[in-house]
């Protein structure tokens, strides 16, 4: 990238991702999550929690998210598990009004777009203090339980949102999930932990064709970005 202001004047709809999103990675909320997805593996495999926790990232890596594997292969109903999931400290989430100032600045409508819950998207933006600059949430039941980065969940939500791709932005924590928002022809950013222990594991490849922007500081980037003005 040039150091020129990055140019999204066409831009009206902003679309983010959650969790280490738009908080960093550093508040750990997915450590606690990992440890619950593991007891609830643990519980209903009966199997020790190190065996729990390799069946769990397993169905991560072959179906986008532990709890579509858990449906797809053992039939599990989505509710006690996403409840227990994101039962949960929040507690390490900081207000953050730097990154409130920017998402203010950014003409056109801001939507979370997560493979989390609803309840759980609100506990989080509520910590940051950013909720009021939100539009909606799309969330894991609005995508029918189906994770980025399968294609239908950003179609089902293009329609429901009325967002046009090609005046879209798109900001994500893991590279593949901004692949299909790239060929549906939305801007892309990979916003990148600044711990590097995270990163190499599963942030993924910041240098694919679908990666227009990368960042280490969301709050930072939008508040510098061009609109055109």
């Amino acid at each position: 990238m040039s150091g020129e202001r990055p140019d999204f004047s066409h831009v009206d709809a902003w679309v983010f991702d959650l969790d280490n999103t738009l908080y960093p990675a550093s508040c750990r909320l997915f450590d606690q999550m990992h440890v619950k997805m593991g007891e609830y593996v643990m519980r209903h495999f009966n199997v020790e929690f190190a065996e729990a926790k390799r069946i769990q990232r397993d169905l991560f890596l072959r179906h986008g998210t532990t709890l579509r594997g858990l449906m797809v292969e053992h039939g599990h109903a989505p509710e006690g598990f996403l409840e227990q999931v994101h039962d949960i400290d929040y507690s390490s989430v900081p207000h953050n009004p730097r990154l409130l100032a920017a998402l203010e600045r950014l003409p056109g409508r801001k939507i979370v777009f997560t493979n989390g819950t609803a309840k759980h998207a609100r506990n989080v933006m509520e910590r940051l203090g950013v909720a009021d600059a939100f539009h909606g949430v799309f969330d894991i039941v609005d995508s029918d339980h189906i994770p980025k980065p399968a294609p239908a969940p950003y179609a089902k939500f293009l329609r429901e949102h009325g967002v046009n791709p090609a005046r879209g932005a798109f900001f994500e924590d893991i590279s593949h999930n901004l692949q299909v928002p790239h060929d549906l022809g939305m801007k892309t950013v990979l916003v990148l932990s600044d711990d590097e222990e995270d990163v190499k594991d599963w942030q993924g490849d910041r240098n694919a064709r679908w990666v227009d922007h990368v960042t280490h500081d969301l709050a930072g980037f939008l508040a510098d970005l061009k609109f055109g003005e």
